[in-house]
């Protein structure tokens, strides 16, 4: 047998000769209280989500997931994994995937060999590095539109709600659920479809047991039941940094009857379950366990039992299909959370350890950010909270900027203002763009492009006293039918007036308009309109052309034929222009019989 393989063979060998379990009636004294991340941590993979829902779609030939991911304020990193059973080496459907987040992410998303399209936020998505995906710009809808926008494209095979995860593996092709249509449920078992780690490690509690002599240490794991109750398989991964013979330790794992567990540990433990479990070692050799109480108190009195003398660790889970337990605790020395760092250095110093851990560092390939938490700083700090701003987009008459208005008029100079309320004074809006979209009767009219006007009937005003930007345009149609309405939209950017340009904020903000059209008489009281123009510019040109006809006709028959002379088809030389007095009707020329000419 490999040395590395004793350890774990004398557990198995333990475990086998364990003596059944008998209960406390006494109340176990045992106060549990947190542990600091360096003496344990916990983490999981778990498929139960919030809300969630698995449906069925075999004919479809584009298979939709939707992602509903909430982080906490500030950028966050994800690893987003897609995983495809190919057939033929292909993956036969197509796959889109809809992103919804609400704060920024940085994304590392893996689908190697999968025809994906990505529809997500851009503004609010990073990726780490080029996707390789065909992608669609997601719309700013609520949770419920943006299904409806997904369902149109294709059925939904899954959709789940994750609050802060740290990674997600999405499993295509496997949906078992028995619903032909998705709808969000509360407390929802993705099954295989979606498994996910949350970012934060779960709570992990210890405490002394009173009464107990001795230096054996109890790790308890209780996972909780989940909302389907199929037979599910726990890998329980156990890492003590403790050397072989500073340790005597018991692993005591309940859950749900239907749950059977898989150990792969790095030391002799004495095993204590529920169910039924095996070692990774030996994963075809499965051990009966026992009946364990579903409490806290009973597990702490299960653990006493078997003579521990502190709780090195304590983690209630969600069902879940992997869990790590590091610990470092050796023989009995529990220690918990750590004192109170000192959050006043001395006066002129700066120590590197205060300043740590007041700062939480998050980490891109490209980009380190750093997040302090306000209440921390003493001197002023400019924070801005997006929803409580309100952006306004309004027309006007005249250049005073009294009257509102949605109504604009071609050929009426229009003046447009953007506003922001509250009044932020650190900040400063302006324009980056703007434009008239005037449907498919009138097209879009750019009015500015890289926040300069586009075209000499657009300009640009100073900004308003409280620093609102400003411009007007005047509006002309060459065409008829004239638009009715019409929708002017505006991009503003909100940048910091000192400090790094890259905290600058873009919103778009648009206003539905009312074109009038003028009468079509002829003329109004500003003068005549453009149709009445053309059609009397082209009466003219009628009356103008016949007349001279009429003129030529008269002309050329009432001269005797004496007078005559004949129309030569070459013109005069150009010294002789100016002193022409005969000339052609149109661009032809006449010039004098002569007998030269006539050779």
């Amino acid at each position: 047998m490999d040395r590395g393989t004793l350890p774990l063979a004398v557990a198995l060998l333990l475990a086998s000769c364990s003596l059944s379990p008998t209960s406390l009636a006494e109340t176990v004294h045992c106060d549990l209280q947190p542990v600091g991340p360096e003496r344990g941590e916990v983490t999981y993979t778990t498929s139960q989500v919030s809300k969630g829902c698995v449906a069925q779609a075999p004919n479809a030939i584009l298979e939709v997931h939707v992602l509903f991911l909430e982080f906490p304020t500030g950028p966050s990193q994800l690893e987003l994994t897609l995983q495809a059973s190919k057939q033929n080496g292909t993956w036969p459907r197509e796959v889109l995937l809809v992103l919804s987040v609400n704060s920024s992410v940085f994304l590392h998303l893996q689908a190697l060999g999968i025809p994906l399209h990505l529809a997500y936020n851009s503004s609010l998505v990073t990726f780490q590095e080029p996707p390789g995906v065909n992608t669609t710009e997601l719309p700013s809808f609520p949770k419920t539109q943006i299904l409806e926008w997904a369902a149109e494209r294709g059925p939904i095979t899954s959709a789940a709600e994750l609050n802060d995860p740290q990674s997600i593996l999405l499993r295509l092709g496997q949906a078992q659920g028995s619903l032909s249509f998705c709808m969000l449920e509360a407390s929802q078992d993705m099954g295989r479809t979606l498994e996910w780690r949350p970012r934060t490690p779960a709570l992990v509690r210890g405490c002394h047991l009173e009464g107990v002599a001795g230096h054996k240490e109890a790790h308890i794991l209780r996972v909780l039941p989940g909302h389907s109750a199929g037979p599910r398989t726990v890998t329980v991964k156990v890492e003590l940094s403790c050397a072989p013979g500073d340790l005597d330790a018991v692993l005591i794992l309940q859950g749900p009857p239907y749950v059977s567990w898989l150990i792969d540990a790095n030391h002799n433990m004495q095993i204590w379950t529920t169910g039924e479990y095996s070692f990774k070692i030996f994963p075809e050799k499965n051990i009966r366990g026992f009946k364990l109480p579903d409490t806290p108190q009973g597990l702490l009195g299960e653990a006493r039992m078997l003579n521990a003398s502190i709780v090195a660790s304590f983690v209630e889970l969600p069902l879940a299909s992997i869990v790590s337990l590091h610990a470092s605790s050796c023989g009995g020395r529990l220690q918990t959370s750590p004192a109170p760092i000192q959050t006043t250095p001395p006066k002129d110093t700066c120590s590197p350890e205060l300043l740590m851990s007041l700062i939480q560092t998050k980490c891109a390939d490209d980009a380190m950010t750093l997040v302090l938490k306000k209440e921390l700083v003493a001197k002023k700090v400019h924070c801005l909270n997006m929803d409580s701003l309100s952006f306004q987009l309004g027309l006007y008459l005249s250049p005073h900027f009294l009257q509102a208005s949605n109504t604009i008029e071609p050929g009426q100079q229009s003046f447009v203002q953007v506003r922001v309320s509250p009044s932020v004074s650190e900040f400063l809006l302006q324009l980056d763009s703007c434009h008239l979209d005037l449907g498919p009767e009138g097209g879009t009219v750019e009015l500015i492009q890289g926040r300069a006007a586009k075209g000499n009937c657009v300009s640009l005003l100073s900004p308003s006293p409280e620093g609102d930007p400003r411009f007007s345009f005047l509006l002309h149609f060459y065409t008829v039918p004239i638009p009715k309405t019409g929708t002017l939209s505006c991009t503003v950017a909100l940048r910091p007036k000192t400090g790094s340009q890259d905290q600058e904020v873009h919103r778009t903000v648009f206003m539905r308009l009312n074109i009038i059209s003028p009468d079509l008489s002829g003329c109004t009281s500003k003068g005549l309109v453009l149709p009445a123009v053309l059609g009397i510019t082209f009466g003219a040109f009628l009356i103008g052309a016949l007349l001279t006809a009429a003129l030529w006709y008269i002309y050329s028959h009432t001269r005797s034929p004496s007078k005559r002379e004949p129309v030569v088809a070459v013109a005069a030389p150009a010294s002789s222009e100016s002193s022409s007095t005969n000339h052609s009707i149109g661009s032809t020329q006449s010039t004098p019989c002569s007998t030269s000419s006539m050779a």
